[in-house]
């Protein structure tokens, strides 16, 4: 059987770090942000980490 191959726009949306865990941007952040809170458009900059089966998924697609 041959390699798996990297998904290529999974690869673009998700970063591994570097101890092994799955970072993810938050939606909601392109338009229509002057009806948000200033502290939910914070929160929405922030980054956010992929738990449990999505992100054994994630990694299997990634090849890491």
């Amino acid at each position: 059987m041959g390699k798996m191959k990297t998904h290529k726009g999974l690869k673009k949306r998700v970063k591994i770090t570097g101890g092994g865990k799955v970072k993810r941007h938050r939606c909601n952040s392109s338009h229509l942000l002057s009806n948000k809170s200033s502290k939910r458009r914070r929160a929405i900059r922030s980054t956010a980490i992929v738990t449990g089966a999505k992100a054994k998924k994630i990694k299997t697609l990634l090849g890491a």
